[in-house]
């Protein structure tokens, strides 16, 4: 373990975001004894196909707690409606005062390039705050940090207008089960949601042993398939042998808004993992 405790601040748009793209890594940072949040920029009131509103809000804020709890790290659902995130200047303010607060080494969000409006969003208001968090005159009322944090996005697969580029990849194999833990935790999300939507609610199990070797098989391709992708990445991490043989990764990418990302801060924020 460093000397130094590192203050990782994860920020998703959804309550599960974090868990999906990051779940490994943060129980990694979790294991190291380094304080870990992962946060939540909307309520994900709308996540679901039959609830809504207080009572699926509520929900979602429990199973993100109990997420959490698996790597015993730190939960906030912010108070923003799912599906009603914009980069405003009240919401550019709540991300200042999250960031100052928390007094973070390391962020890790979204890329602003998605799919989805939420993550988009919460991207851009991580940006728009990254150089103001050290603007005392801006939010005066929460001191400014005196330093930038490291600033980086979560991986994905989009290529337009650029393909994501993974500075760093982290071995997750000692933690994929503790990671598909998490995200069993999201019954609303990995059950009944997201198999909704992508028609595929008919092949959801009964059983919690069986639902979750079902997640298993169907949620880990994606961390697999991460291992080949950035295998480069991986070998260059952790040598020859070790680096082929990863089967589960995540990545990640620097953002130039935050602090300059190099081989020192790199060894400093990942050298444990």
């Amino acid at each position: 373990m460093t000397d130094k405790k590192l203050r990782i601040l994860l920020i998703g748009a959804h309550p599960d975001d974090c868990e999906v793209k990051c779940g490994g890594t943060a129980a990694l940072w979790a294991r190291a004894g380094h304080t870990v949040r992962f946060v939540s920029a909307t309520n994900g009131q709308t996540g679901h196909h039959e609830i809504g509103g207080v009572e699926l809000t509520r929900r979602r804020i429990a199973e993100a707690r109990a997420a959490a709890a698996v790597i015993g790290i730190e939960s906030q659902v912010l108070p923003i409606p799912n599906g009603q995130i914009e980069p405003t200047l009240p919401y550019r303010w709540m991300f200042i005062r999250l960031l100052r607060e928390f007094q973070p080494d390391l962020v890790i969000t979204h890329r602003p390039n998605d799919y989805h409006p939420d993550h988009r969003y919460t991207s851009q208001l991580v940006q728009d705050s990254s150089y103001v968090v050290t603007v005392p005159n801006t939010v005066p009322e929460t001191p400014a940090l005196r330093r930038m944090p490291v600033i980086m996005y979560m991986s994905d697969t989009f290529a337009r207008p650029y393909a994501f580029q993974a500075d760093v990849a982290i071995d997750i194999d000692a933690v994929i089960d503790t990671k598909v833990d998490m995200m069993h935790q999201h019954a609303s999300q990995f059950y009944e949601w997201v198999p909704y939507n992508q028609d595929i609610l008919d092949q959801v199990p009964d059983g919690d042993d069986a639902r979750r070797k079902w997640l298993f098989d169907w949620r880990t391709p994606a961390d697999r398939d991460r291992a080949d992708r950035y295998r480069e990445q991986l070998i260059v991490r952790y040598g020859q042998k070790h680096g082929a043989a990863v089967k589960y990764a995540e990545a990640y990418e620097a953002c130039e808004y935050g602090a300059p990302f190099d081989e020192a801060l790199a060894k400093k924020l990942f050298g444990e993992l």
